[in-house]
This record gives C-alpha cells, structure tokens and sequence, in this order.
C-alpha cells in the first residue's frame, strides 16, 4: 500500500479504481429497489469518507485519500463536472420551454419561488447557529434560497422514463417546469456567485455587465455558429473527432470566461451546452461520445470528493439532528408544496398535481453541487453542507416509492394508448379476439403478425391486434430525453418490420412502447389493461447455460392474465396446415384452441397427432378432448386425426412435422414434450430446437392469474367431425 500511496499517479489511479468500483457495486443493488443510480453515487462517496471508513478504519482512509491528494481529486472532479454541466445544457431542449402556457409558468415560478422564501425565512435562523461569523447575511440568505429550490433536472428525467410518465401530463409538465427552473436556478446561482466574490459595489456592477455581455455573445455569436457548425455535422455524417476538438475547446473557452467573469466555470459549460441546436442529431451524437467517460469515469470522483467533506459525526446533538430534520421539512413543504399546490389551482387533479409536487422535489447531483460551491465559498459551514446533503439524499430516495404509490404501474397500463378507438361489433357466435404481440428483436415481428393475422381472420370484425415493444433503459440521460421526443411507437426500428408485414397482410396493428426495466411484469399489466385472449412471444437462441423458456418468458407464463404462445418462427408467411401434438394436458388444451381459431378464422387444416406409451392403450378421453374442441358444422375435410407410439413423444411430433407439408406446429408447454420450465434432460427443449418448421409454443393461463376471456369457440351445435 505504501509503495502505491507515494506515487501521486498510481495514488491517483488507485482512488479512481476503489471509487468506481464501489459506486457500481451499489448501483448494482440500488437500482434493484427503484431507486437512481446517483443515490449509489453519492453514498460510495459518503462511505470512503469520514463518516464510515475514516471512523472504521481512519489509516486505511488515510492512505487511500491522504490530504495531500484532495487538491488533485479536487480539479479532476471539476474537470468532470464541467463536462456534466455541458452534458445538461445538452439536454435542455428550448422546445421544453415553449408553448407549455400559463400553467408550466406558474408551476415552475411557485417551485423556485417558494422555497426559495422558506430557504431564505430558515437563513435567518440558521445563520446565528451553523454560518462562520464573518459570512454576509445577504450572501447566506441568497445561497439558502437557491439551494432549497434547485431541482435535479437529470435524475428526473430518468425517474419520468422508468416511470414511463415523459408523455403523460404530469411528466411532460413536470420536466418543462424542471428545465425552466434549472434555467432560473443557475441563473441566480450565477447572480449568488458574483455577489459573493464581489469586494465592492465598482465589483458587482463589472460582474453584472460582463455576464451580460456573456449571455449576448451566446445567443447573438456562438449559437449561430453552433448553428451552421451542427447543419454541416447533419449532412456529413457521423460527427468526426477534429468537430468533438472544436466542441471541446470552445465549451472549455466558455466555462474559463465565466470563471474569470466570476460568475463560475460550470455556468459557462450549462450555457454553452443549451446553445447548442438540438435538431439534426448533432447535440446527441456529442452526448453519445461524451456521456459514457464522464459519467462513469469522472463524475464519481465529485461523489467521493464529496463524500469526504460530508461527515455526518458533526451533527453530534440532539439539537444538530433537530435542525436537520426542519431543513428536510422545509425542503420538502416549499418544492413539493409550492408546486403542488400552483399545479391544483391551475385546473389539473388532485393525482397529477400531487405527482407533479413529487418529482419537482427531486434534488439529487444537482443540489450536491450548488452545496460545494458554497463549501468552496466560505458560505456554508462543513455542518450546514452534511445537514444538506441529508436533505438532498432524503428528497431524492422518497421520490420513486412516493411517485409509485400515486401513478402505479397498473394505472400506467390502463392509460397507455387510452385514446378511444372505434370497436366494430363481433361477428354473431364469435366472441372478439385480442393478441398482444410483443417484440423484442425486430427478427421476431414479422412471423408474429402473420400469425397474430390468420388468428384475426380475413374481417377481423371486433378482434385487435397490438404490438408492444419494450425498451431497455440505457445509462445516459441523453437516452431518457431521446424518448420524449419520440413521437410515435411507429418511430420504433424494432417494430418496423412487423407493421411493414402487417400492411402487406392488410392487418390493422396497433404499436406500442415504452422503456421498462422490468418487462415480464409490464407485459402482464399491458395484457391485462387490454383484455388480452393471447399474449405472443418471439424466441430467440438463448446462451447455452440457459432454457429456452426462462428468464422474461418464463416470467410471463406465469403471471400472465392470458394463455401464452411463443413463436419459434422458421420462415412463417402463411398458414394453411397445421400439426397439433396431443397428451391431454391443460397446456395441449390451450394448442387445441388456438388451432381450432386458425382453422375457423384462418380456413387452415389441422392434423392431430395424439401420441401414445408404446405397449398402452389409446386415452379414450384424450381423443374425446380432441373431438370435443373441433366438433361442428363444416369441419370435415380439414381435420385429420393420427395416433402413434414412440417413447419419446417429441422425437414422434418432430418426425411428423419433418414429412413435409405443414406451416405451423401448435404444441402445449408440456414436460411430456420436454418444454416444461427449467428443465434439463437428453430431451430437454429439443422440440425447440430440432423442429424443423416454426413452432407455436402454448402455455395455458394459470390459475393463479386473473382470469381473461374465453377464446372464441366457432359455432353450435357439435356435430361429430371426419376421422382417418
């Protein structure tokens, strides 16, 4: 350890290694309970400090973060903190501040304005028992209020995505007055800065007309620059590293101004960053090269800088732990309170204004770093500055179980496509049909609406057909935004090649998607706000140490409100025969229905292969089961019956389907066809995997799920039908 700690490099390194591996260590779990990646962050960093390592194991600390080393972690964490502020001025689309009326103004005005009343009103308590002496009472007074009423633009932005909120009205009011009270915030935050670095009144004015000049240099110089620099970049192709350098420089160019101006250098990075035009791709392309680096690389290191100026031993008092606690309460009373409540009196209910209150009360990075600013100022004292990281940790780990309890995730689902849609009258004796066709590789589409088509019919009548895609969250906050930009599921790549097929098939599809980080629970809430008949599938090949119906699939099996099919899809473009192995379980109960609907829906002809134990008789009732389900008027001609003995009934399903002929395999999700859950064996999934035409797989709704309508039976009454 010692010959480590003397070198400045390896020491360096060293730090870089125990922060980022902790920080992800604890996201692995954070992010398991809902919560964002930055409460992780931020309690790696509190845990290297003195509040638990250095309390623990104070050499150990030592050692690792000597105080000899702080001044070099301190400018590489602000190196990384530029960066990140360019990074948020990237994502502040001015299109988020226009045309959103009078309630995001009045929103977003009582979220900065009252709290900061409430922070300024506690300054004058504060002041006399936690501020240094020689502090001006106008500078406390102005920081209080600015750090009361910051609100974490980035968190919240992920937080709405996960959520799936960004396109409700809540959301999409809640990240306007966001971006706008991040506008307002760094703004009297720039204000707050110069009036405290001012020596004099000949000061202050210099600073004011400087920033001033800054601001019109932006808007009337720079951006236009950026401007013609960003059409260039959109008709080139991908951006090319010498556009990144001059990105670059500029954006360091700008944050040293406003660091000589006096106004902070991270002002001038958000600056520069919101001038940048946020149409033809270039601002992403720009955060897609830069994300990744500062965010897991750099910006950890401001966490544990952090971390090791928190230290939660100073708050030793009954009565420090009191001030705390009326600091979270007045936090929590002006952001929540004030929009909340400005959000009711303009018309919108008591659920949305209440959501609304909740994600404005997100604090997060942000508030971290308006609180160093006033360590690295002299305003606030080490105790103030732990008291606020508290309150900024408590805001944001409340936000996501709060928003929970007030938008569920089954309420999401209700209203997810709630526009109204014309609903035909089902034909007389046929009960309407709904599939949910979920996609997860666009490979996987267009076999599933072929399939989803011959389900439906040439009329379709009342039958629907959707197709849900859902996205994977990503990382960067450039991703979360991406998504309330996108128009339309019709916008979705993986959905492309389905529609694509459906138009061809003439089949009308419903899209939908969203990003999801729990997909197998999400596909169920989305069935069930749809009043699913058939949830489908696509398969894919799986990594060889696992079943082919674990992981998502298995999920949905089993908490699905419906019957499951997954379709292993070898080429389907049409369906006219179709082989039906049967045992006579409940699984090969479900297969028989859904080939009955393609032969009544579809004019398909269905052969039934009932597979016997070699040296025991034929089930009677197994084949009474089969003739119940496709007894009636018209069948004969297109029903064939077969019986067979093999001791392995896959192999005798498999080598029935390699005869040639067939289009579809229907087959129930059935240990006898060695497709039961998490099973290992000599025959284990080979169905699956040596089936040589597209497979059905069909999972019967269980009888723990809720329960969904009967699939559509044809017509009565049941006459007997052909047997060969």
């Amino acid at each position: 350890m010692e010959a480590l700690t003397h070198n400045p490099l390896t020491l360096l390194i060293l730090q870089m290694m125990v922060v980022i591996s902790l920080s992800r260590l604890l996201g692995a779990g954070i992010r398991r309970i809902g919560q964002p990646m930055v409460i992780a962050e931020v309690t790696a960093g509190i845990l290297l400090g003195p509040s638990l390592l250095g309390w623990l194991a104070p050499n150990v600390m030592t050692a690792i973060f000597p105080k000899t080393s702080m001044s070099l972690l301190s400018m590489l964490s602000q190196v990384g903190l530029v960066l990140f502020m360019f990074l948020i001025g990237l994502e502040l689309d001015p299109k988020l501040l226009q045309n959103r009326g009078r309630t995001s103004i009045v929103i977003s005005q009582s979220g900065i304005m009252v709290p900061f009343a409430l922070g300024a009103l506690a300054a004058s308590f504060l002041r006399d028992h936690l501020a240094e002496p020689d502090v001006p009472a106008s500078s406390f007074t102005l920081f209080m209020g600015i750090a009361m009423s910051i609100t974490a633009f980035p968190v919240l932005a992920r937080i709405l995505t996960e959520k799936r909120l960004l396109k409700s009205k809540a959301g999409a009011m809640a990240i306007t007055c966001a971006a706008v009270d991040d506008v307002m915030g760094w703004c009297l935050l720039a204000f707050v800065v110069s009036v405290v670095r001012s020596t004099g009144m000949a000061s202050a004015v210099t600073t004011t007309l400087l920033a001033v000049g800054y601001i019109a240099a932006m808007l009337f110089v720079v951006r236009p620059f950026l401007a013609r620099l960003a059409a260039r970049v959109s008709t080139s192709g991908p951006i090319d590293q010498t556009t990144v350098a001059v990105t670059l420089l500029l954006l360091l160019l700008s944050s040293m101004v406003t660091e000589l101006i006096g106004i902070h250098a991270l002002f001038g990075a958000f600056a520069f960053g919101a001038a940048i035009p946020k149409e033809g791709g270039f601002a992403q392309a720009l955060a897609e090269k830069l994300e990744d680096v500062v965010v897991v690389l750099l910006l950890p290191l401001f966490f544990a800088y952090s971390g090791l100026r928190t230290q939660i031993g100073l708050l030793n008092s009954p009565h420090h732990w009191a001030i705390c606690a009326l600091i979270i309460v007045l936090a929590c009373a002006g952001k929540f309170g004030g929009s909340a409540v400005a959000a009711r009196l303009t018309g919108i209910n008591w659920r949305e204004s209440t959501a609304i209150g909740i994600l404005m009360n997100t604090r997060g990075l942000m508030e971290l770093i308006v609180l160093n600013i006033g360590l690295d100022l002299g305003v606030i004292s080490p105790t103030l500055f732990t008291m606020m990281v508290i309150m900024a940790l408590f805001t944001t780990f409340i936000t996501s179980p709060l928003l929970a309890r007030v938008y569920p995730a089954e309420l999401f689902a209700k209203e997810l496509d709630g526009s109204p849609e014309a609903t035909p009258m089902p034909a007389v004796g046929v009960p309407a049909f709904t599939t949910l066709m979920c996609v997860d590789d666009e490979r996987t589409g267009p076999g599933m609406v072929t399939l989803g088509r011959a389900l439906s019919g040439e009329g379709q009548g009342a039958d629907k057909l959707y197709a849900l895609h859902l996205i994977k969250p990503a990382d960067r906050a450039s991703f979360h935004l991406s998504q309330e930009r996108q128009s339309t599921p019709d916008d979705d790549r993986a959905l492309a090649p389905l529609l694509e097929r459906a138009k061809a098939l003439a089949a009308s599809v419903k899209p939908l998607s969203f990003v999801s980080d729990k997909p197998g629970a999400d596909i169920c809430r989305v069935a069930e706000a749809k009043h699913a008949d058939l949830l489908l599938l696509g398969w894919r090949k799986p990594l060889i140490s696992q079943s082919a119906l674990s992981g998502t699939v298995y999920q949905v099996m089993h908490r699905a409100p419906a019957d499951v099919g997954v379709l292993v899809d070898r080429g389907l473009t049409g369906i006219r025969r179709v082989l039906v192995p049967f045992i006579g379980g409940g699984h090969d109960r479900a297969a028989l229905r859904l080939a009955h609907r393609l032969m009544h829906q579809a004019g398909a002809s269905v052969t039934l292969l009932h597979v016997t134990t070699p040296g025991k008789k034929e089930s009677s009732g197994a084949k009474a089961r089969m003739e119940e389900v496709f007894q009636e008027p018209g069948a004969e001609g297109r029903v064939t019956f077969k019986v067979t003995e093999h001791d392995v009934p896959s192999e005798a399903a498999i080598a029935e389907a390699a005869q040639g002929g067939y289009d579809l395999v229907v087959v129930g999700a059935a240990a006898e066809w060695g497709l039961a859950e998490r099973m290992f064996g000599l025959h284990s999934e080979r169905m699956i995997r040596a089936c040589p035409i597209s497979l059905l797989v069909v999972h019967e709704r269980g009888a723990a799920a809720a329960p969904a309508r009967e699939p559509a039976r044809a017509t009565a009454p049941l006459e007997p039908a052909r047997q060969s």
